[in-house]
């Protein structure tokens, strides 16, 4: 399906505002058929890539310009509401008249800017000027998405360490938060490789002599996307330096509460020891064992086991061990 979009009042208009509007402004393509890919191509003069086409990892094959139109693709996550973004690629193609977009996924930052726009009546005029919105709407909502895993982020490192009076992670308590950290390291990878993505667009777009994009205006526009964007890698890859901080925190809590879970049986082990040698010495079967026959033998023995096993307890504390 596709959606068109004209200017009229400062908003973005899917029906034509007159007979004569012509040609819309933007066209939104989602799941093109080869079809609407034909008949937009032939209302805007371009050619429109293939899903093939679009995910080409190639710088080369995803920022280029060809037949007066410029050809940006860059990775837009969907599903930013949860730990596992999906990413997929958005082309934009700008031609001096028209804005194309083709995705075959639905981020919702596209959403929100046409919303926006229309509800503050700030929707521009220009094919250029609505793709710098369309982006900078992309760059917001990639920093609330930071933003909220910073918090959840925050959230784990309580529970690790504990806050406020309270005690940190014991026991079995570490395998979720293991779980919690990769999944929060897995969307900051993903946030982040999307932002790499658009940098390079961002880049080219500085670079580009497109007539649309050098006036004063555009070229304040991408610079501020630009450094926005730059901002929003150097928080991603603190965050992702915390996430292994916070895994290597984790494990090394584990590590320490399971020696100290050897400690304590080795300690046993070694206070019932001298009262084992003594119950294994007594209980072989020889027949001259000459204070068997005594009356005190038992309690003597008895006494003997418990002295033998209270003086290991009293050095392992002195020695500090417990």
């Amino acid at each position: 399906m596709h959606t068109a979009f004209w200017h009229h009042n400062h908003q973005l208009v899917t029906d034509p505002p007159s007979e004569e509007a012509g040609v819309a402004l933007w066209y939104d393509l989602l799941h093109p058929n080869v079809h609407e890919k034909e008949e937009i191509g032939a209302l805007t003069g371009v050619e429109i890539p293939s899903r093939e086409d679009m995910s080409e990892i190639e710088t080369s094959s995803r920022l280029y310009e060809e037949h007066g139109a410029a050809y940006m693709t860059a990775i837009i996550p969907s599903a930013t509401d949860t730990d596992e973004p999906v990413l997929d690629p958005v082309t934009f193609i700008l031609t001096n008249r028209n804005l194309l977009t083709i995705r075959y996924h639905s981020p919702r930052s596209l959403e929100f800017y046409v919303g926006h726009a229309n509800r503050t009546r700030t929707a521009p005029d220009t094919s250029a000027q609505i793709l710098a919105g369309l982006l900078d709407a992309v760059v917001d909502r990639l920093a609330d998405v930071l933003e909220r895993l910073d918090r959840d982020i925050d959230a784990i490192s309580a529970s690790i360490f504990g806050r406020g009076g309270s005690t940190g992670a014991r026991g079995n308590e570490f395998k979720p938060i293991l779980a919690s950290l990769g999944r929060k390291g897995d969307a900051v990878s993903r946030i982040r490789a999307a932002l790499v993505t658009l940098l390079r667009l961002n880049d080219f777009l500085d670079r580009s002599q497109w007539r649309s994009l050098n006036t004063k205006m555009m070229r304040e526009q991408i610079a501020t996307l630009g450094a926005d964007i730059r901002s929003l890698l150097d928080y991603a890859n603190a965050q992702s330096q915390k996430i292994g901080f916070l895994f290597d925190a984790t494990l090394g809590l584990m590590t320490t509460e399971q020696n100290t879970i050897i400690k304590f049986f080795s300690v046993v082990a070694v206070i019932f020891m001298p009262p084992t040698l003594i119950a294994s010495l007594y209980g072989m079967n020889f027949h001259f064992m000459p204070e068997l026959s005594l009356p005190w033998a038992y309690p003597a023995v008895l006494v003997l086991m418990l002295i033998s096993a209270v003086l290991p307890f009293l050095i392992v504390k002195k020695l500090g061990w417990l």
